[in-house]
């Protein structure tokens, strides 16, 4: 009888839970994008749904790759995004020959749905200058065999993916190499001439805009990329009505469309969020002023250096310390703290993915490995570098070694040890940009976006003050360099 009453109090419990009655408060929900512009479009769009639902959508947008976002989806860091089937299929979930019932079942193993086509198709493609192309007679990816002069350009991504160039490459037969660089700038390259051909995607904006001839594709090797909203299997209960206008979006987008809307945004200098605004019929959200951003970057990119360089002092003093009173395990641990700083950054801050998921704590836990050699090494140089007699002679009036540690030989190794500190916070400020390619925020963001659309403006908006603040971060630590060195120490360094 007991277990019946308990089970009806929980129905009834969870019943009004979710039911979300008149005057309960609205469903929330985060919505995530990949760091390109269409992504970022669809990732507004779907945000602008959940205001027309009664849902408020946070939208995390320009987050990285597709294994980044993908993580984030598993992880419940967000609950939704834009994603494509030939993604799915050969890249994520590796079923290069699903269909969509297949592809849905796989994502409901693991507690993920997927919506109806949104109605256009965003395949991979290769393409050149048009007029280069007509000189060549190239015409389909197989008449590239031919030329084996010609200089290949990808996105990044796209050099490693399955469904990328070394499949396409196998396929083909193809006698040429591939450099990697971002997407957006490979459109630049192609136009300059510094590249003769890259990937493309069949919406992008650029393709009309630099008069680039889509190569055919003769022999079948890129799958269909039907565009779909990714969502979490339990957004069904937590959203319900959103999810319902995720799902209302089938067949709704063709590919002309997309390819306007992200014109828009690329070209023509829009807002994402203006865009998207404007095709579902509603009120564009309120912009964030330039001032109000540029505040909200700094306190990011100061939360990341500060936090990851207190943690790192805490760590690295002692272990500085230890080097110098244990010679031989101090090499050991000399030697580890270089060979974090010999891993490329980017890397480290995808490592930690797993450990922290997205957002500011890898990014911290990363630029954490990276402020350890400066602070250990310098450490450990200042107290090694004090004179054998001045050691001597404060053992021998009966010093206890902590008192000779904090009385004498800090003092003495304090500027060396502020200087690696400093070399720290400077490295520190410059590497957190990269931390916007996993969403921690910070200048890189503006940097990434700069990227994106072609805007200087918006560059400039992430580098300027981040070399405004690893100069004012050098100066900070002259000063405390200044006051806390002894006067007779200071004395003595102008001799």
């Amino acid at each position: 009888m007991m277990r019946a009453l308990l089970a009806l109090l929980w129905l009834c419990v969870g019943a009004g839970a979710w039911a979300q009655p008149p005057g309960a408060a609205p469903a929330s929900a985060t919505m995530g994008s990949k760091n390109f512009t269409e992504s970022v479009v669809l990732g507004e769009i779907g945000a602008g749904l959940g205001r027309q639902s009664d849902t408020v959508v946070r939208h995390r947008r320009q987050l990285g790759g597709t294994r980044i976002v993908w993580r984030a989806l598993l992880g419940g860091e967000i609950d939704a995004y834009p994603e494509y089937t030939g993604t799915l299929a050969q890249e994520l979930l590796r079923m290069p020959d699903a269909d969509i019932d297949a592809l849905r079942a796989e994502l409901r193993r693991r507690g993920l749905r997927m919506t109806a086509p949104l109605g256009f198709d965003n395949s991979y493609a290769l393409g050149m200058r048009a007029a280069h192309a007509r000189e060549l007679g190239i015409r389909s990816i197989g008449d590239l065999r031919d030329h084996p002069g010609l200089r290949f350009g990808f996105g990044n991504e796209f050099m490693q993916r399955a469904d990328g160039w070394p499949g396409l490459r196998a396929a083909y037969r193809l006698p040429q190499s591939a450099n990697g660089l971002d997407h957006d700038l490979a459109y630049r390259g192609l136009a300059n001439g510094a590249i003769d051909v890259t990937d493309l995607y069949r919406t992008d904006a650029e393709i009309p805009y630099y008069d680039i001839v889509v190569l055919e594709d003769d022999r079948g090797f890129f799958p269909g990329y039907e565009a779909v909203f990714l969502y979490r299997e339990d957004l069904v209960q937590r959203a319900p009505r959103w999810v319902e206008a995720l799902e209302d979006m089938a067949g709704r987008i063709d590919a002309t469309t997309m390819q306007r809307l992200n014109a828009r945004v690329k070209l023509d200098g829009e807002a994402e969020s203006a865009v998207a605004a404007d095709w579902l019929g509603v009120d564009a959200p309120q912009g964030v002023g330039h001032w109000p951003r540029l505040w909200q970057r700094t306190r990011e990119h100061l939360a990341l250096v500060g936090i990851s360089l207190g943690l790192a002092l805490l760590v690295a003093l002692p272990l500085g310390v230890f080097a110098a009173r244990r010679p031989r395990a101090g090499q050991v641990v000399l030697t580890l703290t270089g060979l974090l700083q010999t891993l490329p950054s980017l890397a480290v801050f995808v490592f930690m993915i797993p450990l922290f998921g997205i957002g500011a704590w890898p990014a911290i836990a990363a630029l954490f490995l990276y402020s350890l050699l400066p602070i250990v090494r310098n450490t450990h140089a200042g107290l090694t570098g004090i004179p054998r007699d001045l050691r001597e002679t404060a053992a021998a009036i009966g010093l206890r070694p902590s008192t000779r540690l904090w009385r004498i030989e800090l003092p003495l190794a304090l500027r060396t040890i502020l200087a690696g500190i400093k070399t720290a916070a400077v490295i520190n400020v410059g590497t957190a940009t990269l931390g916007a390619l996993i969403g921690a925020g910070g200048y890189g963001q503006s940097i990434l976006a700069g990227i994106r659309l072609d805007d200087i403006g918006l560059i400039l908006e992430g580098a300027v003050p981040a070399a405004l603040l690893a100069l004012a971060a050098q100066g900070a630590f002259e000063l405390i360099e200044r006051v806390l060195t002894p006067r007779g120490l200071r004395l003595a360094a102008r001799r």
